[in-house]
């Protein structure tokens, strides 16, 4: 992957969603053909043989590649949404984010203790989000659990919220 490439394609918007916050859009990435196949082929290509079974999406933007990669891994796709999007029963895990509080779900059946999980999201920052979804994965007691970002904004030390067994990679890291 053209690591260089990919992050000058990635968008900066001053003060949203809240003043204060340099929020990074990574629609402008998913907008080329060329880069989404360059995304979907580095990320599956990180996590080829490590026998991932299902792929989990963070609503909304683990959504877009979540679902690719999970195809060509030959793994099934599993969405953790806010609350009550999802019909059956569910787990949720409330956490902290850089501007407010939130709550995460998935359906009680959607992962099993077989499986090998990849959990994707488009960027961590402080990192509540992730350790949230990872803190639902611990409910199912999967073999592993795997954590991958598109991006990573590194001076807001995220990444050190995670145990030790739990795989953290991000393909694009930014200073703020």
């Amino acid at each position: 992957m053209d690591i260089e490439r990919l992050a000058k394609s990635v968008r900066n918007i001053p003060d949203f969603p809240i003043p204060g916050i340099q929020f990074k859009d990574v629609t402008t990435l998913f907008k080329s053909s060329e880069i989404l196949r360059e995304l979907v082929d580095g990320i599956s290509e990180m996590y080829k043989d490590k026998g991932i079974t299902k792929v989990v999406g963070i609503e909304s933007r683990g959504f877009i590649l979540g679902p690719l990669v999970a195809d060509r891994l030959n793994a099934g796709f599993v969405p953790i949404r806010k609350p009550g999007k999802l019909p059956a029963a569910t787990f949720e895990e409330s956490y902290e984010k850089e501007y407010g509080l939130d709550v995460i779900q998935i359906h009680q059946d959607a992962i099993n203790k077989d499986d090998t999980v990849l959990l994707h999201d488009d960027l961590l920052a402080t990192g509540g989000t992730m350790v949230a979804a990872v803190n639902l994965m611990k409910k199912f007691n999967p073999r592993k659990i795997y954590v991958n970002f598109l991006i990573e904004l590194e001076e807001l030390n995220g990444r050190a919220l995670f145990d030790p067994e739990v795989e953290v990679t991000s393909i694009i890291k930014f200073d703020i």
